[in-house]
């Protein structure tokens, strides 16, 4: 007797334009949370940043809570049970728990069909780059990196949970999938510059290094920022996209916002991991 072929695993990656203000930005995302669960999408992705984007610490300050105050993880935990879905909320930034640091913390959650939380995974590596003379970041000025991999299950799948530039990181996508990882999540607001450059090439990557598929909801656009018109404003890649663990692209969301929907064939895993096997291939060395 032969098994079951799984049935496929039905996806949506939801594109947002978050901005600065968290309530309109969840009046934006709980629509499209409910057109994904209308399509069949049992496991539904939101981007890095969810609640809010802004390029003003003041406002940033002025705004955020810390998790148990959020308004915006107490609705989308509401959202996920009446839909009965998976739900990852790519990241939020929240207020840190820690008295002895003020900085916010940049947290990813995976919330189950009951609305339960069910892991919690807060960015490893901070975006301190220096793009250009007029495009800078120095995320950890403002938020606190984490110091745990998370590995976690959803809609019966084990699954990595990284955040945007964990992606150029990839001895820590091979110790997820080598810990049992076959779903790697990349939420990401990911700039135009480095966007057009790498975006592609690294969720790629990472997914044919791990024989893993790979699912990066992204945000898009030039980020509304009203109250803090003094400032110039962030813009991102958008390009959501879904590759399978030989390093196709199933999905690409384009440069508007919006649900993309795909379903994944879970047995492509283990047809990339017999051919090239590499996971189990790892050998111990000297040097450099």
């Amino acid at each position: 007797m032969t098994s079951a072929t799984p049935a496929p695993l039905k996806v949506a990656l939801l594109q947002l334009n978050t901005g600065d203000d968290p309530y309109a930005n969840l009046s934006a995302t709980v629509p499209m949370i409910r057109e994904a669960a209308s399509a069949g999408a049992t496991f539904v992705l939101t981007p890095e940043a969810t609640n809010l984007l802004s390029p003003d610490r003041k406002r940033q300050a002025a705004v955020l809570k810390p998790e148990a105050e959020d308004p915006t993880l107490s609705a989308l935990r509401a959202e996920t049970k009446a839909a009965g879905i998976w739900l990852l909320i790519g990241s939020l930034a929240l207020k840190g728990d820690d008295p002895g640091d003020e900085r916010f913390v940049n947290r990813s959650f995976l919330i189950d069909p009951e609305g339960t939380v069910a892991a919690r995974y807060d960015k490893l590596h901070m975006f301190d780059v220096t793009i250009s003379e007029t495009e800078q970041y120095r995320e950890s000025s403002a938020y606190r990196p984490g110091d745990r991999a998370v590995l976690t299950r959803a809609a019966g799948q084990p699954v990595g949970m990284t955040i945007c530039y964990d992606v150029r990181f990839p001895h820590l996508y091979r110790q997820l999938a080598q810990a049992g990882a076959r779903i790697l999540t990349v939420p990401s607001a990911f700039s135009t510059t480095t966007g057009k450059a790498h975006w592609e090439a690294l969720l790629r990557a990472r997914a044919i290094e791990n024989g893993c598929f790979v699912l990066a909801p992204a945000q898009s656009g030039t980020h509304p920022a009203p109250h803090s018109p003094d400032r110039l404003p962030r813009q991102s890649h958008g390009h959501s996209l879904a590759v399978d663990p030989w390093g196709n692209i199933l999905a690409d969301g384009g440069i508007s916002t919006g649900v993309t929907l795909v379903s994944l064939d879970l047995e492509a895993v283990d047809r990339a991991r017999s051919r090239i096997p590499s996971l189990t291939h790892d050998r111990p060395f000297d040097g450099p």
